[in-house]
Order: C-alpha cells, then sequence, then structure tokens
C-alpha cells in the first residue's frame, strides 16, 4: 500500500477524530471510578470495551477508512500474534477479538484511571528492562487468563514499526510460547501507511488471519513462521 498526499480532506478529518477521540477518552476516564465502583471487574471490561468500539467507529465514520477482516478470527485460549504499525490495532482489539487479554508496555498500567480499568480488563504488563523476572511474571498472568478461556493478544516485534519492515520477534515472544505451551494464530495488519502518527488517511485496513501454527515448535522455526505471516500484507 503506497501512502497517497495528505490533502485538505485527510487532515480536517485527523483534526476532527482527534478531537472526537481524545474528548471521549478524557470523558470517559472520568467516569471509570463510578463503573469500577459499581461493577468491580466487569465494570471495568465494559468501560475498556466501550472505549475501543468508540475508537473503531471514529477511524470507519470520521476517517473513512475501511475495515476488513479476512480469515477465520479465533476464540479461546489461543497466541494472537499481530503486526503493530499504528496506534490503531493496538485500541482496536477489544472490537477485533472475542476478549483478549492484552501484553502492553508496563507504562499503560500508570495512567491515570484508565490503567487500573486495563489492569482489571486483563492487560499483562510487558517490562523490558526486568528480563527473566518479568518473563516469570507475564507467564503467571497469561496462564491465569488462559485458563478463562480467552486469546492471549501480543505484538511479537515488541513496538510500533513502519510499514514494510520486518524486524525480527523480541525473544520475549518465543519463551511465552514455549512456556505456556497455546497455538499462535499469526495476524497481519496494514494500518501504517494510514494511520501511522497524527495525519491520517482515507483508505483500507486489513487485518489477515493466517493458519494455526501448533505448539512445542523449535524457537527457530515458531519465530520464521511468525515473522512470515505477520509481514503477508508488506508491499
Amino acid at each position: 500500500m503506497n501512502k497517497s498526499p495528505l490533502g485538505i480532506g485527510n487532515a480536517l478529518r485527523s483534526m476532527a477524530f482527534s478531537l472526537f477521540f481524545y474528548t471521549c477518552s478524557i470523558l470517559m476516564g472520568l467516569t471509570i471510578p463510578f463503573f469500577i465502583g459499581f461493577g468491580g471487574r466487569d465494570g471495568a471490561i465494559w468501560i475498556c470495551t466501550r472505549w475501543s468500539n468508540m475508537h473503531r467507529w471514529g477511524v470507519v465514520h470520521i476517517m473513512g477508512v475501511r475495515i476488513v477482516v479476512e480469515g477465520t478470527v479465533p476464540t479461546g485460549a489461543v497466541f494472537v500474534a499481530l503486526k503493530h504499525e499504528s496506534m490503531f490495532e493496538a485500541i482496536d482489539l477489544p472490537t477485533l477479538l472475542p476478549f483478549p487479554a492484552v501484553f502492553a508496555k508496563v507504562e499503560l498500567l500508570r495512567v491515570p484511571m484508565w490503567g487500573r480499568a486495563a489492569g482489571l480488563y486483563g492487560l499483562v504488563p510487558v517490562e523490558r528492562d526486568q528480563g527473566a523476572k518479568a518473563l516469570r511474571a507475564m507467564v503467571s498472568a497469561a496462564r491465569s487468563l488462559s485458563q478463562q478461556n480467552r486469546p492471549l493478544a501480543i505484538f511479537p516485534e515488541g513496538t510500533r514499526v513502519r510499514h514494510g519492515t520486518r524486524p525480527a520477534p523480541q525473544a520475549g515472544f518465543a519463551g511465552l510460547y514455549k512456556m505456556i505451551g497455546l497455538p499462535v494464530v499469526p495476524v497481519a495488519v496494514n494500518s501504517g501507511p494510514l494511520l501511522h502518527g497524527f495525519w491520517k488517511r482515507r483508505g483500507t485496513v486489513t487485518y489477515r488471519f493466517g493458519e494455526v501454527i501448533p505448539a512445542g515448535l523449535p524457537r527457530e522455526e515458531i519465530e520464521a513462521r511468525v515473522k512470515d505471516a505477520i509481514n503477508a500484507l508488506n508491499d
């Protein structure tokens, strides 16, 4: 997918989307103590899901982006390994997948209001600088969440990357795969050319769900297969 010129229309839509999204996020964030106070974990799940739905609505109806899903969306306890090109797919996960647990950087749990809700929803904190200690904590949390029959959503490359680039998966991904023993569904997504950064563009974003990769493969094989599959939509 080639990046089209920004244009006045895309610029105006970008500003309108940002105003809508951040205003709604702040207002919804202020309601979190109410939902958690009266609904506990269920209240946190409800507000986090509605936030993701709100974001998808804005991307589609304000930015004019078409979302296409190819392949079979998995259910149950499985790793869902996604390409990560923009903030879009990270926020979209509770809309795309059925009640996923999400691996995300630990700083998100420190965001006022939203951090507490995310923790109750099922965000698994990733602390890259803590080594084996962090891996053990992630494994413990992931096992508990997978026992609830939830998909575990993870970005194997560890951070957002530009469309067309193919960095190797982070070492922690193979470690989690080996220690938890779940199959993997790789997902390619090409959001970068349209939705990376503040200035966004109209067009089509595609999610492509690949074939299930079984548990128990050697590290070199699982990393190679996931890397190929999540980059299937690269130009």
